[in-house]
């Protein structure tokens, strides 16, 4: 693959989320074909996410949904596999020594970062795909260090400080068999300066949550603070 295609395919995406966040589908419609896609990655975009409390924390007040937007989760999944093929491709130059590619690359990677939007969608997509493994280690990583990140599971009461969040993950996750199934839908991301957030459905096998997750750019990079979720009436 020619890194002249691929920058020029990283833009697309960009300039395709960008157009699409001016004047987004309200239904499933044919519009939705029209974001860039590789052919090698379609199936790849099936991907579940993960269902947190089943009966103990149940019943808060139910928020509104809002309309279908689940593409915007599948152009965060189709960013994040984007980046982590080029990072291979980077890898691989390297090791060939062949450094005016791996220059090449490296600038390709960069046109992908330093989107704001894009890179929230791309660090929104690490933290379900973290949730749905049950992966405490990568959990850790995508999280902001501090006393004043924050996570509110459905039925529970928030839970402040770093160390006490993963713990609430492990406890989340001690009942259920990976990988989980949760779709995400209505995915909207916004962004003002270095720090952004996105809203979302959560659709598990029990009903809905409403999701909010808040990232904060740290070091250059995109790190969740806030994760709230709450049921929502069906």
């Amino acid at each position: 693959r020619s890194s002249k295609g691929l920058l020029i395919a990283s833009k697309h995406i960009l300039k395709e989320l960008k157009d699409l966040q001016k004047d987004p589908p309200t239904s499933c419609s044919a519009e939705r074909s029209k974001i860039w896609v590789p052919a090698s990655e379609i199936s790849k975009f099936a991907f579940s996410a993960a269902p947190i409390w089943r009966t103990s924390f149940s019943l808060l007040q139910p928020c509104k949904a809002i309309s279908d937007d689940s593409w915007r989760a599948v152009t965060g999944e189709s960013i994040l596999m984007n980046e982590q093929t080029l990072e291979r491709e980077l890898q691989v130059s390297i090791e060939q020594e062949n450094y005016a590619e791996a220059a090449r690359i490296r600038d390709i990677i960069r046109v992908l970062q330093e989107d704001s939007e894009a890179a929230i969608l791309a660090a929104n997509a690490r933290f379900y795909n973290a949730f749905r493994a049950g992966d405490l280690s990568s959990m850790q990583d995508l999280w902001a260090k501090g006393d004043n990140v924050c996570c509110v599971h459905p039925g529970a009461g928030g839970i402040s400080g770093y160390d006490l969040v993963m713990r609430s993950w492990e406890y989340v996750w001690v009942d259920y068999e990976f990988s989980l199934d949760i779709e995400i839908k209505d995915v909207q991301v916004y962004v003002r300066g270095d720090v952004g957030y996105v809203t979302c459905m959560e659709l598990v096998s029990w009903g809905k949550q409403f999701a909010t997750n808040v990232f904060e750019k740290i070091n250059g990079q995109w790190l969740i603070c806030i994760h709230h979720a709450s049921p929502v009436d069906l």
